[in-house]
Parts: structure tokens; sequence; C-alpha cells
């Protein structure tokens, strides 16, 4: 269970790691890309940020991804700046995708497809007994 300094710290970070990665994004000549920071998680001790993003549209997520991991010095610098008069030390930055929407679209999927169990009981029956 998260304390309250860490449930504090996370907030500070999702938010301002959303305006830089967002600017950074826009200034970087990616148009018509979302980039969103979904969840925060930091550690006990405050030494590691596990951050993940939500990437719009899905086919740049990779890309993205390996840019955003290679440039981690550079946006916990620009993080450390923004956030100095609130904490000491910047954690660490770990990134992560957030692939919970895809999930939800593929259950959404399967319940409006022909492999809807609610509708075709016999796939019930399959599932049940495997």
């Amino acid at each position: 269970m998260e304390s309250n300094r860490q449930k504090k710290i996370a907030g500070i970070l999702q938010q301002d790691l959303a305006e830089v990665l967002q600017r950074a994004a826009s200034s970087g000549g990616l148009k018509g890309v979302i980039i969103s920071v979904s969840k925060v998680n930091v550690t006990v001790d405050l030494s590691i940020a596990k951050v993940y993003l939500s990437i719009f549209p899905n086919k740049e997520v990779k890309g993205l991804l390996e840019g955003i991991r290679s440039n981690t010095p550079l946006i916990r610098h620009e993080l450390s700046q923004r956030t100095r008069h609130q904490l000491r030390r910047m954690p660490q930055l770990e990134f992560f995708i957030d692939d919970s929407l895809e999930y939800i679209d593929g259950i959404e999927r399967s319940l409006k497809g022909k492999d809807n169990p609610l509708e075709n009981k016999d796939l019930l029956d399959k599932r049940k007994k495997s």
C-alpha cells in the first residue's frame, strides 16, 4: 500500500511528465501523436518511479518508447528543474507501455463479435471445461 508521500510524489511526477513529454513530442515534429501518462508508481524509498504511458496512435508505440527511454536523462533533468522546490531528489525513471486500453478494446470486440459467450452458450461451456 502506498503512503501519502508516495502518492503525492507520484501525482507531481505524473502531471509534470505529461507536460514535458507532450511538449517534446509536438516540438520534435510528431504531429497527431498523443502521449499521456496514465500512472506513476513510486517505490517506498522514493528512488525509482515506474511510469506507464499511453501512446496514440498505436503504430508509433515501439519507436516512441525507444526514444523516450534513450532520452531518460534529459527528461529526468527537465523534470528535476520543474520540481526543484518540491522534491529533494529526483527518482530514477522507468518507462513502460500501459496496454490496458488495448485489453479493454479486445474485450469489447469479442463481445460485439461472434465470440460473445453471452450470446453463444456453446462457447461458455467450452471455456468452463478447459
